[in-house]
């Protein structure tokens, strides 16, 4: 489950045994678990702080609190502190908590909302622009709709065809084409803005 090393237990203990607050431990969460964007939140929580859903880790002197929701992104986690001249560090290492590709045999839905969130909207970030998976058919196709920078963005159809569908068709056998549905001419604030005739 959880590795908590002897070295970051004995921080933790005497950072709370300093609060003196009765039944203070520590609360372990993954925030946006399972995404790109996902990070690790620890910090010290009272037994009035807690949701009541929480899994308890018995350490050294304290209780550490792990968010029910968070399991799957938090297993195998690894806790250390290691001390230096200047002070410490404290390293959480959660290989899970960014989640992990679907299998061959998930949905071709489900692959395609992965290969999406992971690989091409943290791409399309970059230009303030974002895409989101409207509909996956039968036949393989991808109907997608643009938002941010991407919205109303001049270069939308040459993303759509040299990117995003050359990267769904490369990595998850089984699409056969990619759609847009967005009404582009809708568009507040494009990358680049479109021609207008």
């Amino acid at each position: 489950m959880i590795q908590i090393s002897e070295n970051a237990q004995t921080h933790f203990r005497r950072l709370i045994e300093r609060e003196a607050i009765a039944g203070m431990g520590v609360r372990l969460a993954a925030v946006h678990g399972g995404t790109p964007a996902a990070d690790v939140r620890l910090e010290f929580a009272e037994p009035a702080d807690l949701a009541g859903d929480e899994w308890a880790i018995d350490c050294d002197g304290f209780t550490l609190w792990l968010d029910a929701a968070s399991v799957p992104y938090l297993d195998g986690a690894e806790i250390d502190y290691a001390a230096q001249a200047t002070g410490g560090q404290l390293q959480i290492r959660a290989p899970k908590v960014k989640g992990s590709a679907p299998e061959a045999g998930a949905s071709l839905v489900e692959r395609v909302r992965w290969v999406v969130e992971h690989e091409v909207n943290p791409q399309l970030a970059e230009h303030r622009g974002h895409v989101t998976v409207e509909e996956v058919t039968a036949e393989g196709v991808v109907l997608l709709r643009f938002g941010g920078g991407c919205h109303g963005c001049g270069m939308a159809d040459v993303t759509l065809k040299q990117g995003i569908e050359k990267t769904l068709m490369d990595k998850v056998p089984g699409v056969t084409a990619v759609r847009d549905a967005t009404d582009h001419d809708t568009g507040q604030a494009p990358y680049m803005p479109r021609d207008v005739a």
